[in-house]
């Protein structure tokens, strides 16, 4: 039996949910990797900052997972590609810069599919998340930029810093004992 016009507009915006969904996966792992090799190189703050940025990512994931099931889709559980691992300080930013500048122009292709099928709520979904994406652009670009000018010396100021995000456990485990769960 064919598709409807309907069906077939509900099968473009879940395709591109999902292409976004394994970015935001692939992100994930991405950052967790710098983040545990930033504090292992005694960069801590740096660390400290990739692993927030690495949870708003894992928000997002689950934020278009939430959209696709309620479109009644699948999502995927498969990342864009393999993270990248044993970078140093001085690739990290450029290479989270560019990624995250070439996630905001592919989620602004996504909405206008989005828009262009008649899915508003993916749309909003879209432009909030693009937004987020916009900090995590800045952030990088200018460590990014702080890195080229300064130097050893601007990496010699973060050395040595804590990596502790101050965030408590917040998992099913330490929910239950909370009686929140």
């Amino acid at each position: 039996m064919a598709k409807s016009a309907k069906e077939q507009r509900k099968a473009k915006v879940i395709e591109v949910l999902n292409k976004a969904r394994a970015m935001e996966l692939m992100a994930i792992t991405q950052y967790m990797n710098q983040h545990y090799n930033l504090d292992d190189m005694d960069y801590g703050d740096m660390a400290a900052k990739i692993k927030l940025i690495a949870i708003d990512e894992m928000r997002h994931a689950e934020m278009f997972a939430e959209r696709i099931k309620e479109i009644n889709g699948e999502p995927t559980v498969e990342p864009a590609a393999k993270s990248t691992k044993g970078q140093d300080v001085q690739t990290i930013f450029s290479f989270d810069s560019k990624l995250e500048d070439d996630t905001i122009d592919a989620y602004n292709q996504f909405l206008l599919v989005c828009r262009e099928n008649g899915d508003s709520i993916s749309v909003k979904l879209f432009e909030t998340i693009i937004d987020e994406e916009q900090i995590h652009f800045n952030y990088f670009d200018n460590v990014r930029d702080h890195i080229e000018k300064l130097g050893e010396t601007y990496l010699a100021q973060i050395a040595g810093t804590s990596s502790a995000t101050g965030l408590g456990t917040q998992g099913f485990v330490a929910r239950q004992a909370a009686g929140q769960a």
